[in-house]
């Protein structure tokens, strides 16, 4: 941790927060961690963290908050999530119960295409309300970071109402929100039997879309179901000519080589990977990608294949962990179940989940230089929680240890006077 701390700007307010141990998940020892911490933010920014017994003697604060001990991490990042959409798919989970297979469910026309026409038929203001609400539920368990994809739209018109809809979630809520374009998600029934064509037609919207400011990255589905990898390197390849970051859905049901070519792009991240090749586990660390594993689409979809965690831990390939929140394989709105399946069922220690969830998160993102750590001049994302030790928050599931979220230096209200009353005079 730095010993000193950034110079002071006169328009930016600094509060000192001190009183409970700090989890800075940076790289260096076990959890970042800092026994009886302090954290000075500026504004929006980290502007100095440390112990509290090593606070600067010319440290200025404009307000200190004393916390009730406990715990400050970094602000979760839910870096794989399919927010906006129309509609529910619980009569599909009922199928699958009884037998049909995810991928039965979608070449009988259910699965994505059932949720496409939903979100059609839904209004805008629709849309926008069931998105807030969904997010409102991660943000109670700590999230101050959200990626959004498309997807459930399928037609220039209808994704990029999707993605307008998700830069709206980010201006009415306290947090940040990253857009990824996914047309490449599934073959609308305008398209049936012409994939290239379709394959053609986003090329065509990308640079619409991109020139009205609605996409931060660009997504697809490498699956035999879905696209192939010569077709996803063509959206790739229309993607790097607009300057905008890819990352891939790669084998979540098959292995179709997906997370190799995706590398080739140097992707942010490849998503699902329970059937990742030792190949492609090379190509990933030689790449930098981030492994996204999602354990909520594993546990729902009551998959067998584990991805190769082993593997991917002893190549030094970064793992992030998400709730990937969608109507038909992961509806779940709990980062911290999350946690608890990647320790459960992934087999990732609570270090390796919350850094997935931090850290390695805003890498998948394209934010790691800027969000994940509690560092100095980072944004002052945090979280308080209301436990003695971070391995609690995967240790638990159905809790809410979640005391005060803290977006870009701006503590909720409501939260704050809860575990900070004002003095009483």
């Amino acid at each position: 941790m730095p010993a000193d701390f950034l110079p002071s700007r006169a328009d930016a307010p600094r509060t000192l927060w001190r009183g409970a141990s700090l989890a800075t998940m940076a790289p260096g020892k076990p959890w970042g961690w800092i026994e009886d911490g302090a954290l000075l933010t500026e504004g929006a920014r980290i502007a100095w963290v440390g112990a509290a017994t090593e606070l600067p003697a010319r440290l200025r604060a404009d307000d200190e908050i004393e916390l009730p001990g406990g715990v400050l991490t970094p602000g979760l990042i839910d870096a794989h999530t399919h927010l906006v959409y129309g509609g529910h798919r619980a009569r599909e989970f009922e199928l699958r119960l009884q037998g049909a297979t995810y991928e039965e469910i979608s070449r009988a026309g259910g699965g994505i295409r059932s949720t496409v026409a939903a979100t059609r038929a839904a209004t805008d203001e629709e849309l926008l309300r069931s998105a807030l609400k969904r997010a409102q539920a991660l943000m109670s368990e700590g999230v101050t970071t959200l990626e959004i994809k498309s997807g459930y739209g399928l037609s220039e018109h209808h994704e990029a109402r999707c993605l307008r809809v998700a830069r709206r979630v980010g201006e009415r809520l306290p947090l940040t929100v990253r857009t990824s374009a996914l047309a490449a998600h599934a073959l609308p029934p305008e398209f049936e039997g012409r994939p290239d064509a379709y394959i053609a037609a986003i090329l065509d919207w990308l640079p619409r879309w991109h020139a009205e400011g609605l996409v931060d990255a660009v997504d697809g589905f490498c699956e035999n179901i879905a696209f192939s990898a010569s077709q996803m390197q063509r959206v790739f390849d229309a993607a790097r000519a607009l300057g905008l970051p890819v990352k891939l859905h790669a084998e979540q049901l098959s292995d179709c080589g997906g997370s190799e070519m995706a590398a080739q792009y140097r992707a942010l991240s490849c998503d699902h990977l329970e059937y990742l090749s030792p190949a492609g586990v090379q190509a990933l660390a030689a790449s930098g990608t981030v492994a996204m594993l999602l354990p909520g689409a594993f546990y729902f979809l009551r998959e067998k294949q584990l991805p190769p965690v082993g593997a991917l831990r002893e190549a030094g390939v970064p793992m992030a962990i998400a709730t990937d929140h969608n109507p038909g394989s992961s509806p779940t709105l709990s980062p911290l179940l999350m946690l608890n399946m990647a320790c459960t069922l992934f087999r990732m220690t609570p270090e390796e989940a919350l850094a997935g969830m931090t850290r390695h998160a805003a890498q998948a993102l394209g934010l790691g230089h800027s969000h994940g750590q509690l560092s100095t001049g980072r944004q002052a994302d945090f979280v308080h929680w209301a436990v003695d030790h971070p391995n609690e928050l995967a240790y638990q599931f159905g809790h809410k240890p979640c005391q005060l979220r803290v977006h870009a230096g701006v503590p909720d209200a409501a939260d704050l006077a809860r575990i900070a009353p004002a003095p009483e005079f």
